[in-house]
This record gives structure tokens, C-alpha cells and sequence, in this order.
């Protein structure tokens, strides 16, 4: 019989928190109330309506969100939310705050829209016909690659072998970046505002054409200037002069229109269309002149902004909302504020520089990158006895012994070697580079110095090295190594998560006794249309960092600060410290609690030296083991591509097809079986622990299995095979644009929900030195938005909707078809905006 999460993550009331507090007694219905439904979620006889929750009661935010939930089910009750909670911490001032801001006539929440279920049949042909898709663009592949490898060989000494290679690379690249064009125009024409519903005919052409877009090499060159002319080419109503820093490609490009001068940040959502209740909605993003975005922001559709209007990073524009011309907005939903987020001067840089940064950019690729990948591989298959021999007609048999030996002693010098050399590189070359860079020197886009600073940061962000070293207490030698200023490490064993990225490392500092969570992003970069500057971001001593968080240079933020889940770090006001910060935009909240700190004897003196050193012969066992379990799968996949090579004579390009297929599917089935086999093939169970319990370690090892595979299988009826094969409690025709699921087997996700781009489901958190995880639960027919972020010990009802960006926190319980939205996400009454896109269907 299963625990109930409740008992397991609140272990019980602080008796002696109780017994010594003071005691009042309500005074009014309202207060009577409260105290009687907090006493009984509390387990306790009864609660003074003076004691704080958290300081005198011992509660902590998911007891509270618990309550805020009792009481909303209650209709003699006015609703309460978390940020409530905080604002107004005892049952006196929540009585208060609740009676002063209740409506004159209670609001009627609006329900949201009821999902049609599809039929099962057109779910399965949908899937079917992606598959062909894949099969048949394979096969394309196959036969240019083979074609082109039959040419380039037939030359003679290196001149003829390099321009062999630059012509058949040059028309290579120009066709793989053409296709996807030509493909959106044959198949879509011009976007317009419109809804149709998933699995069908019409979102199998939008799925073609958001895949080959996504797939497109165009976007390597994000923050280019040829960047710009490609989403021109594809319908895009773009502007001179604008930046555009995102990854995130907008697939329903007509409806986008960026004026002159405007700045788009990284790790924002501008995608022109969103999924809602089982149908995709294209709409209009509309940005006027000098428009700025910050960095993880998302605008949903028929949103639009005036002439040099700014939307502050970690915010969002709801569908419907419009920025007046000059105004800046910040927060999620996004609000006036009256802060500058471009906090940088222009300098000059024109036209003719642009054009001259993309011409050499291109002359860069076709005379020297394209012919040396070309050449190389060609060179690599040809010294390599592996290799040639297998490719040279019967000169080898398929069964042999040799056949595994190659693959051996190819993918042992291959994988490690990119391991040692990949290190010497990182820890070397963006230091010599970065001599050219000055901190608080405005420097002109478009150069030499913002070539290195782009050089810098893509050599020093590779995600490897920081997924294999974090959550350990050899990411802080890695970190130093790239140039993060980490003052007086105080080790923990988990200073620092997997998931860390900066603009440049060498103006990173972290504090002493810091502890960061995964999703880090520091911000020591400033740029506007013509300009960029780097400058040093500081994060304090005794600091901890949920995830997901954006960290500007110049935050208002110092030591002993609590940073929840992705808040919006504060620019402007005092240096908080010693506090808590919540929320889009933050507000205060206690900085921890008794029960948050039990386990904090742990982490002092002696018992502190005997846990840190079995953690960290723990991480070492597990980075060890997950080195040999990437390298098996590379070793696996270079056997299956030297028999492809040896039976490539036989069956050409076919072969080269049916090796790209297989890879995807046994990489699929590898890393399921991994991770399965991790968990010994059972399902988790609700867990509170300090970071120094052994079944936290082993959790951690969860957290390492690869999982970038799963992308690929965005919008298709497969990502849910590998959810179901990965423990998820997947119901029926569920459409995934690109959710991730952290913890597995504690999640449950009903029939025909809709899962948008960028959102999350993660069912745990780590907060300073204790490790809690529950159950989350998502209804049939639920729709989590683009970027929405859903805690641990959630549950939503039936139909349920969760607004884009918006944080769901820990213990919420959301009614059946209710409408939330918001960071921290509170039920939303208004009637929700009416897109373009209904009043067109298809």
C-alpha cells in the first residue's frame, strides 16, 4: 500500500511551536473559519489567529498550500493563494487582506474549453505517416550522402579533394538550409490565425514544417545577421538592424512582425502559435521599433508590443495583452514597471558592417568549415583500416571477429579522446580569447570582439562536462577551470546542479556556502541593436537557487537569500538579504523554516567530513558509470555503422537510411533500459531526505541518464511510447510538444491532455540541505502552457489549464476545468482572451 505523501513530506506539527505561542481566539466568522480548517490540515486542536504560520506554527509552503486549498473549496469562503499566505503570514492579517480585496460581487470563474477526444484510429495514422516521413527523409539523406561520398572519392591529390569536397559540401548545406523553405512554402503557403486540431491531416503538414525548420543548420547561425534573412526568407516581417539571440525558431513565421532596432534575448518563446485542449492556435506576435525582450520570457499569440517597449526577462504577455509604445513591462503576467532594462548605449554599427559580418561568415563556412568536415570524413574513412577496408568490396566478413575489435579500439579513441582533448580546450583557449574582451567596454555587434565573446561562451557552455561533474564536488573544480570566481568554496557535494550556463565565465562569482539547483542561467552580458557589453554577476554567500532562474549582473540580491523556483531576480530596490524571493515579479517570503532545516546537523563539523567524503565516493562510482554507459552507446553505434559500411556495397544508400533509423530506435530503447534498470524496474515513492542520505545519491544517478533523444520525438504518438516505457502513468492520444518529466514513475497524466513547448513537470525540489519529492497528478484533457513550470505534490482537475510561464507549486490542487495562470499560478477569473485563431477553424 502506497504512502500518503502528505505524512511522508509533513512529518507532523511543531508541538512545542504550538504549545508555547500565545493563544487568541477569533474574533470574527471569517476568523473562526480559517483557524478551524488550518488546525485540521495541521493536525492540531486549534491555532492562534495571531501566530505566524511559518515562524511560530512550523508550517512550511506545502502544509500551507494544502490549506489554500481546503479554503477554496469552501463557497462560504473568500479564495486564497500562496502569495496570500505569505503576505498576510497569520490567520488575523489573511482574514484582513482576504475581506479588502474580495470583489463586491463575486467573480464566476470561466471554465475552459472542453477537449474533443480524437479517434484512436487517426491518432495511430498520424504516427504512421510521421514515421514515413522520417523513413522517407532518411532515405534522401541516404542517397546524397552516398552520391556525394561516390564524387568526392573519385579525386586525386588534396587540391582536387578539397574542391570536390567544396562543391559537393557548398550544395550540400545550401540544400539542407533551402529545403525547409521551399518545403513551407509548398505546404503551408502563409500561416494565417487559425485552429485545427492535432493528428489530423492539417497538423501533419504543420509538423513536417516544424520539424524541417527546427532541423535546419540556419539556426547555428542565432544571433547573426544571416539568422535574420533566414526567418525573412520563410515569411517574416522583420526590421533593419534587429537582434535576435533566441534559439526558440518561430515556426508560423507570417504572423511575426519585429520593427527596426529590436532585441530579442536568449531562451525566449516567440513561436506564433501555441497548443490548447487537443488543437493548435496560430496568432500574431507583433513587436513595433526598438522593442527589447528579455532573457526567458515568453509572448504568446496575439500579444504585441509599441514602439520601444521592453518586457523584462523571466516574464511573460499573456494572449491578448498589447505594451504601449515607450512602456516597460515586467513579470508573468507582465505588468508596468518602471525600470530600464536596456541598461547599455548604442555604438556604431551599420548596414555594410552587418553585411560584411554575414559575408564573411559565409565565405567562413563554404572555403573552410564545410570542405574540412567533407574532406575529413572522407580523409578519416580513408586512413582509417576500419574503415577502408570495409568499404572496399569483399575485403571483409560481416561476422568477424575484427568487426567488434574496430568498433573497440575506434569509439575508445574516439569518445575519450573528445573527453581529454574537449577538457584541455575548454580550460586553455577561451582564456587566450577573453584577453581581447574587457569587462565594461562597450564593444559594436558585429566584430572581432563579438566574435570572441560568442567564441567564449560556446566553448565554455557545452553541456557535457557539466552533466557528467554536476551534482558533485567536482563541478567546483570544473567551474574554476573554465574561469567561475567561486571565492572560498565551502563543499557540499551539491553545489551546483547539471544544468548551468553563463554569457561569459570569467565574470561569474558565486559566494561562499551558495548552493544552485539546475536551470541556471547568469546573465553578464548586456546588448542592445548595435552594442553588447560584458560586466560581472555576483551571486552572495549562503545563497540558494532554485531552477530555472535567470541571474542578471547588478541583482539586487545578497547574502543568505532564498531564490525559489523560477523568480524573477529583482534589478532595482534595496540588496535583499536574509530573505526569500518568490514570483514574477518576486516578493519576499521567509527565508526558511524549522522544518526545512532538520537536517542541518548534517552539514556541520565532523559528520559533515564523513557524509561529504561517502558522497562523494558515491558521484565518483556514478560518473565513472555513466562515462562507460555513454561509451557503450557510442561503441554500439560505431559497430552498426562499420556493418553498414561493410555490407554498403551490397545495399548503397539504403544502408545509410536504415543505420539512421535504427540509431534513433536503439538509442530510445538504450537509455529506457538504463534508466529502468537504475530503479531495479520500481516505481518511486514520496521521499524527504537530507542531500547525504544514500537514497538521495541514487536519485541523483535518475537524473543523469541521457535523455535528449526525447526531443526528436516531440508531437508524435512515440514520445508517449517512451514516457509509458520510462514509468510515466501516460493515459490514451496525449499530445506532447515538448514537456519534460523529471521523475518518472511519480507522474500521472491522463487521456487527451496537451502539453505545450518548454514546460516542465518536476516532481521534486531541493531546498538548502533537504531533498523532498510527491506524486503530480494531471487530469484528462489538462493543458499546461508553453514554459509552464508544475511542482511536486500538484494536482489538476479534469480540463484543467495552466497558462503559458506560469510556476504551479508545490501542493496545489487545481478544480476541474479551472483556468490558473501566474507565477506564483493562482486561479485566473477573467474571461480568457478570444485569439484570432477561433474564429478560423480547419
Amino acid at each position: 500500500m502506497e504512502e500518503k505523501s502528505l505524512d511522508v513530506l509533513t512529518p507532523g506539527p511543531d508541538e512545542s511551536a504550538i504549545g508555547t505561542s500565545r493563544f487568541t481566539s477569533p474574533e470574527t466568522g471569517i476568523e473562526k473559519d480559517l483557524a478551524e480548517v488550518l488546525a485540521d490540515v495541521m493536525c492540531v486542536e486549534r491555532v492562534s489567529i495571531d501566530s505566524h504560520f511559518f515562524d511560530d506554527l512550523g508550517a512550511n509552503s506545502l502544509v500551507m498550500a494544502h490549506f489554500c486549498a481546503r479554503v477554496r473549496k469552501r463557497a462560504d469562503l473568500p479564495s486564497a493563494s500562496m502569495k496570500d499566505i505569505y503576505r498576510h503570514p497569520t490567520i488575523r492579517s489573511l482574514a484582513t487582506g482576504l475581506a479588502d480585496h474580495a470583489p463586491a460581487e463575486p467573480s464566476v470563474p470561466t471554465p475552459s474549453e472542453v477537449v474533443t477526444p480524437v479517434g484512436t484510429a487517426r491518432y495511430a495514422l498520424c504516427g504512421t505517416l510521421q514515421f514515413l516521413l522520417f523513413l522517407g527523409y532518411s532515405f534522401l539523406a541516404g542517397l546524397v550522402a552516398a552520391r556525394g561520398y561516390t564524387w568526392v572519392s573519385a579525386g586525386s591529390g588534396v587540391i582536387d579533394l578539397y574542391l570536390r569536397s567544396f562543391v559537393f559540401g557548398g550544395i550540400g548545406f545550401i540544400g539542407l538550409c533551402t529545403f525547409p523553405i521551399a518545403a513551407k512554402w509548398l505546404l503551408i503557403g502563409r500561416w494565417k490565425a487559425r485552429n485545427f486540431p492535432v493528428w489530423g491531416l492539417t497538423y501533419l503538414r504543420f509538423w513536417t514544417v516544424k520539424v524541417l525548420i527546427n532541423a535546419n543548420p540556419m539556426i547555428f547561425f542565432v544571433g547573426n545577421p544571416l539568422y535574420v534573412l533566414y526567418l525573412r526568407a520563410l515569411g517574416a516581417r522583420i526590421g533593419k538592424g534587429v537582434t535576435i539571440l533566441s534559439r526558440s525558431v518561430p515556426v508560423c513565421t507570417d504572423l511575426l512582425t519585429v520593427g527596426a532596432g529590436t532585441v530579442i534575448r536568449k531562451d525566449s518563446f516567440f513561436l506564433c502559435y501555441r497548443a490548447h485542449a487537443g488543437r493548435i492556435q496560430t496568432g500574431r506576435v507583433t513587436l513595433g521599433r526598438d522593442v527589447f525582450i528579455g532573457e526567458k520570457t515568453v509572448l504568446d499569440i496575439d500579444t504585441s508590443m509599441g514602439d520601444g517597449a521592453q518586457l523584462g526577462h523571466t516574464s511573460t504577455l499573456y494572449s491578448g495583452q498589447a505594451v504601449p509604445d515607450g512602456q516597460h513591462w515586467h513579470g508573468s503576467p507582465a505588468q508596468l514597471t518602471q525600470h530600464d532594462y536596456l541598461r547599455i548605449g548604442p555604438a556604431p554599427c551599420g548596414t555594410l558592417r552587418r553585411a560584411g559580418f554575414g559575408l564573411i561568415t559565409v565565405l567562413q563556412l563554404l572555403l573552410l568549415y564545410v570542405p574540412l568536415s567533407v574532406g575529413g570524413a572522407y580523409m578519416l574513412v580513408t586512413l582509417v583500416p576500419a574503415l577502408r577496408n570495409r568499404l572496399s568490396p569483399g575485403t571483409a566478413e560481416l561476422t568477424s571477429l575484427n568487426l567488434c575489435v574496430d568498433a573497440l579500439v575506434l569509439s575508445l579513441l574516439l569518445f575519450f579522446g573528445f573527453v581529454v582533448v574537449g577538457l584541455a580546450v575548454m580550460f586553455t583557449v577561451p582564456r587566450l580569447i577573453n584577453l581581447v574582451v574587457k569587462p565594461d567596454k562597450i564593444y559594436p555587434l558585429y566584430g572581432f570582439h563579438y566574435s570572441a565573446h560568442r567564441a567564449i561562451g560556446r566553448m565554455t557552455n557545452i553541456k557535457f562536462f557539466a552533466w557528467l561533474l554536476g551534482d558533485s564536488s567536482y563541478i567546483v573544480h570544473y567551474l574554476r577551470g573554465i574561469g567561475y570566481d567561486l571565492s572560498r568554496v565551502e563543499q557540499t557535494g551539491s553545489n551546483f546542479g547539471t544544468e548551468v550556463q553563463h554569457e561569459t565565465p570569467f565574470l561569474c562569482s558565486v559566494g561562499s556556502g551558495t548552493m544552485v539547483a539546475d536551470g541556471l542561467s547568469i546573465i553578464n552580458a548586456d546588448y542592445s541593436s548595435t552594442s553588447f557589453r560584458v560586466s560581472r554577476a555576483s551571486i552572495g554567500s549562503h545563497n540558494f537557487l532554485g531552477n530555472n532562474i535567470a541571474f542578471p549582473s547588478g541583482a539586487r540580491t545578497g547574502e543568505n537569500c532564498l531564490l525559489a523556483t523560477k523568480v524573477m531576480v529583482p534589478l532595482e530596490g534595496e540588496v535583499r538579504e536574509g530573505v526569500g524571493l518568490l514570483g514574477s515579479p518576486c516578493f519576499e517570503i521567509p527565508r526558511s523554516v524549522e522544518r526545512d532545516s532538520r537536517f542541518d546537523h548534517l552539514r556541520a563539523g565532523d559528520t559533515l567530513r564523513r557524509n561529504l567524503a561517502a558522497k562523494n565516493h558515491y558521484n565518483i562510482r556514478s560518473m565513472i558509470f555513466f562515462l562507460l554507459v555513454r561509451w557503450l552507446h557510442f561503441f554500439a553505434l560505431t559497430m552498426l555503422g562499420l556493418a553498414s559500411a561493410e555490407l554498403y556495397d551490397s545495399y548503397g544508400h539504403v544502408l545509410i537510411a536504415a543505420f539512421l533509423v535504427l540509431s534513433l530506435g536503439f538509442t530510445a530503447v538504450y537509455f529506457v533500459l538504463v534508466e529502468r534498470g537504475i530503479a531495479a524496474f520500481r516505481a518511486l515513492q514520496p521521499q524527504v531526505c537530507s542531500i547525504y542520505d544514500p537514497y538521495f545519491w541514487w536519485h541523483e544517478r535518475l537524473w543523469k541518464v541521457p535523455d535528449n533523444y526525447l526531443d526528436i520525438f516531440n508531437g508524435t504518438p512515440f514520445k508517449n511510447v517512451i514516457w509509458r516505457m520510462l514509468g510515466v502513468r501516460i493515459g490514451s492520444r496525449v499530445f506532447d510538444d515538448g514537456c519534460y518529466v523529471t521523475e518518472r514513475t511519480l507522474t500521472t497524466i491522463g487521456n487527451d491532455c496537451t502539453l505545450n513547448a518548454g514546460s516542465k513537470i518536476q516532481c521534486h525540489s531541493q531546498e538548502d540541505g533537504t531533498f523532498k519529492s510527491d506524486r503530480s497528478t494531471l487530469g484528462a484533457g489538462c493543458t499546461i502552457g508553453v514554459g509552464a513550470h508544475v511542482h511536486y505534490g500538484v494536482t489538476m482537475g479534469t480540463g484543467a489549464v495552466l497558462a503559458p510561464d506560469s510556476f504551479l507549486m508545490k501542493g496545489e490542487e487545481v478544480p476541474q476545468h479551472a483556468r490558473w495562470g501566474g507565477n506564483p499560478a493562482t486561479e485566473m477569473r477573467d474571461a480568457p482572451h478570444q485569439p484570432e485563431a477561433l474564429t478560423r477553424t480547419g
